[in-house]
C-alpha cells in the first residue's frame, strides 16, 4: 500500500484501497490492484476450483448471495473476501474456508511422514475478519483438525458462520460475546472455552469494545463434506 492509501471495507466484507482524498486505484494498471500476494493466490485457487467445477461466475453469486463484481475481484486478487464470505465461496466450490485460505500462504516444503510440523509466530495465512482477522495455525495440506487464531474489536456480531463440523474455542484475552443460533448471548473472559456441535450456527464479537484474542479449533470436513 502506498503512502497517502487507506483501506476499507465493502459490503461484501472485502477490503480495498482508496487515496487519501478518496479516489479508488481502478486507473492504476490491472498488476497494481493486486491487493498481495496471499490475495492473488487465494483468488487463484477460488478461479480454479470454479471452472473445475464447471460453474460460471454467476451461478457462484447466485449460491453464496455475494455479488458478481466483487466476486471478479476477488478472483483476480483485486479484493480480499472476508473470512464470512470465503466460508460462502467455499461452500459453494464444495470445499472450505480453511482450504481457500491455506491457499495464500506460500509454498511449504509439506509433511515428512511424522515428523512435527512447526509455525512460527509470523507465519500462517491470514484471512481479514471486521476490525481484526483470522491466522491459520498450521501450512496447508491434510490435517484431523484446523485451528484458527482469531483477534479483533468490533462489537457487530455480522453474519452467522455455519458448517457441519464441531468446533472448540477459547479465549485467550479480552472478552467476547458469543451468539449460537437460538440461544441466549454467552459472555465470555480470558480461560473461558465453549464446544459446540456440527450445524450450530455462531457468530461473536466484543463484548466491551476492547480487542479480544482467541483460539478457534474446528474439526475438518470429511471427503465430500462441504464448510
Amino acid at each position: 500500500m502506498s503512502p497517502g492509501t487507506r483501506t476499507s471495507m465493502t459490503a461484501d466484507g472485502a477490503s480495498t484501497d482508496t487515496t487519501a482524498d478518496g479516489a479508488g486505484t481502478d486507473s492504476r494498471p490491472d498488476a497494481d490492484r493486486v491487493v498481495d500476494a496471499q490475495t492473488r493466490r487465494i483468488g487463484e485457487q477460488i478461479r480454479a476450483r470454479r471452472r473445475a467445477a464447471g460453474l460460471t461466475l454467476v451461478q457462484v453469486a447466485a449460491a453464496t448471495g455475494l455479488s458478481h463484481p466483487f466476486l471478479s475481484q476477488v478472483e483476480r486478487g483485486h479484493s480480499r473476501a472476508s473470512m464470512v464470505s470465503l466460508e460462502k465461496i467455499a461452500a459453494a466450490l464444495g470445499t472450505t474456508q480453511v482450504a481457500l485460505l491455506a491457499a495464500g500462504a506460500p509454498e511449504h516444503g509439506g509433511h515428512d511422514g511424522g515428523a512435527p510440523e512447526v509455525l512460527r509466530a509470523g507465519e500462517g495465512a491470514r484471512g481479514p475478519s471486521s476490525d481484526g482477522e483470522a491466522r491459520l495455525l498450521v501450512h496447508a495440506g491434510p490435517h484431523a483438525f484446523e485451528p484458527l487464531e482469531w483477534t479483533g474489536e468490533h462489537t457487530d456480531l455480522g453474519e452467522y458462520f455455519e458448517h457441519g463440523e464441531d468446533e472448540f474455542l477459547t479465549v485467550l484475552s479480552g472478552h467476547v460475546l458469543l451468539d449460537l443460533r437460538g440461544q441466549e448471548p454467552i459472555r465470555l473472559g480470558p480461560g473461558d472455552s465453549v464446544y459446540h456441535r456440527g450445524g450450530t450456527a455462531h457468530r461473536w464479537c466484543s463484548a466491551d469494545g476492547g480487542r479480544f484474542h482467541m483460539l478457534v479449533v474446528k474439526e475438518t470436513p470429511r471427503v465430500g463434506g462441504v464448510a
